[in-house]
């Protein structure tokens, strides 16, 4: 197919592949554990701010991939990956359209960032934008961050913590994080300890959000090589990324452990732990083949069945505690 073709109409299910619907699924396990955990820590919920948070969050997550979908095509340098590799090749979908719906879903993202930031603190204006910087400069620039070794742990703070955190800042009463403001004077002010419980709490999402990423790139090293992307895996190499890869979850379930055994989750999340044989077997299966549309999903649902687990806990351990 050539340039000349006329581009393809983007369809629904075209939509939900551009986008990579199964890690929109992951991206919102931080957003419903931070609002689950404000409820547990605070008993703090705020239905329009989760709301608007919800708009936004889902806004941005499909921006990043669709934006980075387009980026990549336009920066490979490889014509097979173009043409073959890259959704807006295969289905000969127009680049130029693409970028102007992604944007759209961008300004989505900002006025809801912008109404939440009248509705709660002018630190949130600061902490989301920095979270948009780094979604455009994933893979926008003369050094995209997701072409350098340190992509997973960019990305996965920031999806992974930085979800969980403006989810629960948008609906707890004392928030651990503030900026006061008038014309002479700014304060910014903070509870460390919180901010680090949060951080424990965050943790096994964290964690697992990295290795979604990581188990990308390491399927993805021969094509990266030719892009010339450096990214963790094409640094450390086939064999030692996969010496990581399958160690990587077992930090997750750690940190689940040590958030209960700090009283931060209760302790009916321990039953989390029961799925580690379905986890094991997971990584198991990635070990034996890195193909991204064989194997790649086991990565992402080492998280949805976590993290997923972890939010069914918390939801049903507040509601039995608020009866």
């Amino acid at each position: 197919m050539t340039e000349s073709t006329p581009y393809h109409k983007l369809t629904w299910p075209l939509f939900l592949q551009l986008i990579r619907l199964p890690v929109k699924l992951a991206s919102a396990m931080p957003f419903a554990l931070g609002v689950l955990y404000a409820w547990h820590d605070q008993g703090g919920f705020n239905g329009v701010n989760t709301l608007i948070y919800f708009v936004g969050q889902l806004s941005i997550a499909c921006f990043v991939t669709g934006f980075n979908n387009v980026q990549d095509y336009h920066k490979s340098k490889d014509e097979d990956y173009r043409q073959n590799g890259n959704i807006i090749g295969t289905a000969h979908l127009d680049p130029r359209r693409i970028m102007a719906l992604m944007l759209t879903l961008l300004g989505v993202a900002v006025v809801a960032g912008l109404i939440l930031v009248v509705r709660t603190n002018l630190v949130l204006l600061f902490i989301g934008a920095t979270a948009i910087a780094i979604a455009i400069f994933y893979t926008f620039g003369p050094m995209p961050i997701s072409r350098l070794p340190i992509g997973e742990v960019v990305s996965s703070m920031t999806e992974g913590f930085g979800t969980f955190f403006i989810a629960y800042f948008v609906n707890v009463p004392n928030r651990p994080l503030g900026l006061d403001l008038t014309w002479r004077t700014f304060s910014l002010h903070g509870n460390i300890e919180v901010i680090a419980q949060m951080l424990l709490v965050a943790a096994p999402i964290i964690i697992l959000e990295a290795n979604i990423m990581f188990a990308n790139n390491i399927g993805d090293i021969e094509e990266d090589i030719t892009n010339h992307r450096a990214t963790l895996a094409v640094y450390l190499g086939h064999d030692r990324s996969l010496a990581i890869y399958r160690w990587v979850p077992v930090a997750a379930y750690l940190a689940i452990v040590a958030a209960v055994a700090l009283g931060l989750m209760p302790w009916p999340t321990l039953f989390v732990l029961l799925l580690w044989p379905l986890i094991h077997k997971n990584i198991q299966r990635f070990m034996a083949v890195q193909v991204r549309r064989l194997t790649f999903k086991t990565a992402v649902n080492n998280l949805l069945f976590t993290v997923g687990a972890e939010v069914l806990v918390l939801a049903g351990w507040s509601l039995w505690q608020s009866l």
